[in-house]
C-alpha cells in the first residue's frame, strides 16, 4: 500500500532575537561595564572639547563614529585648529597609535574564519576591546564571532554616546572650558603612576620620561612629541634584551 508522500521539513525562520544574536549581546555586556564607565566620561570630555573649539555635535559624533581613535581624537582637535600639515598629522597619528600594529597582529588568529565580521572587528579594535577579547570567552553554545562583535560594538557605542552627551552639554550649558584638553594628559599620568607601582622594572618608564624631557629641551613644546616617541622606540628596541632579562629576574 502506497504511503502518502511526506512533505519535506521546512526550516523555521529564526526568531528575531536569534537573528540579532541577543544572547551573545547579553553575555558580552557584563564584560564591557568597566569600559562603559570610562568611555562615557572620556567621550563626554571630548565632546565638550570639540564644542569649545567651535565644532558642533555633528562633527564630534561623526569623528567618534567613523574615526574612533581614542586619545588620537584629542590630539586631532589641535590638528584641526592648527595650520594644515598632512605629513605631520600622518606621522603623529602613526606614532600615537603605533601600538595598534602590535596587538592587531596578535588578533589575526582569533579573527580567522569570521568572514565579514572581521572588517568591523579590525576597525573597532581599541585598547579596551583588545583586553576584553583576550581575556573573555563566550559561554558554551554561543557564537564566538557575534560575541566578539558585540564586545566591540558596545564599546564603540559607549564612546559615541559619551561624545554626543558632551557635545550637547557644551552647547546647552555655558561654563569655562579652560583646561578641558588636559583630561588626556591627566589620564596618561594616572596610567603611568599605576604602571610604575605595579611593575618592578622601571627602565621603560625612565626611558620614556628621559626621552621626553631631552626632546622638550631640544625641540620645544610644539615639536618635541614626534622625536621623543621615535627616540623611545629606538632606545627600547636596543634595550629589549636587557628589559626582558630584568622582567625575568623580577
Amino acid at each position: 500500500m502506497n504511503q502518502p508522500a511526506t512533505e519535506p521539513c521546512q526550516q523555521q525562520p529564526a526568531p528575531a532575537g536569534d537573528r540579532l544574536h541577543l544572547r551573545e549581546m547579553r553575555a558580552a555586556f557584563p564584560h564591557t561595564i568597566p569600559v562603559l564607565t570610562g568611555f562615557l566620561f572620556l567621550g563626554l570630555a571630548f565632546g565638550i572639547l570639540m564644542n569649545s573649539k567651535g565644532y558642533g555635535a555633528l562633527w564630534a559624533v561623526g569623528m567618534s563614529l567613523f574615526t574612533f581613535a581614542g586619545s588620537m581624537q584629542y590630539v586631532a582637535v589641535n590638528l584641526l585648529t592648527a595650520a594644515f600639515n598632512p605629513l605631520y598629522a600622518f606621522l603623529l597619528t602613526l606614532m600615537v597609535n603605533a601600538r595598534h600594529l602590535f596587538y592587531g597582529v596578535s588578533m589575526l588568529e582569533p579573527f580567522q574564519g569570521l568572514g565579514k565580521k572581521k572588517c568591523y572587528l579590525i576597525f573597532a579594535l581599541c585598547d579596551e576591546t583588545f583586553s576584553i577579547l583576550c581575556s573573555a570567552k563566550p559561554p558554551q553554545g554561543l557564537d564566538r564571532g557575534w560575541f566578539m562583535i558585540w564586545v566591540a560594538l558596545l564599546d564603540h557605542c559607549y564612546w559615541v554616546l559619551g561624545t554626543a552627551l558632551g557635545s550637547l552639554a557644551g552647547a546647552l550649558i555655558t561654563f569655562d572650558t579652560t583646561g578641558i584638553d588636559f583630561v588626556m594628559t591627566a589620564l596618561f599620568v594616572v596610567i603611568f603612576l599605576n604602571q610604575w607601582r605595579e611593575q618592578k622594572n622601571h627602565l621603560p618608564a625612565v626611558v620614556g620620561v628621559g626621552a621626553s624631557l631631552i626632546c622638550l629641551v631640544l625641540f620645544g613644546p610644539d615639536n618635541f612629541l614626534l622625536p621623543a616617541m621615535a627616540a623611545m622606540a629606538v632606545v627600547l628596541c636596543f634595550a629589549r634584551k636587557n628589559i626582558e632579562g630584568r622582567d625575568a629576574a623580577c
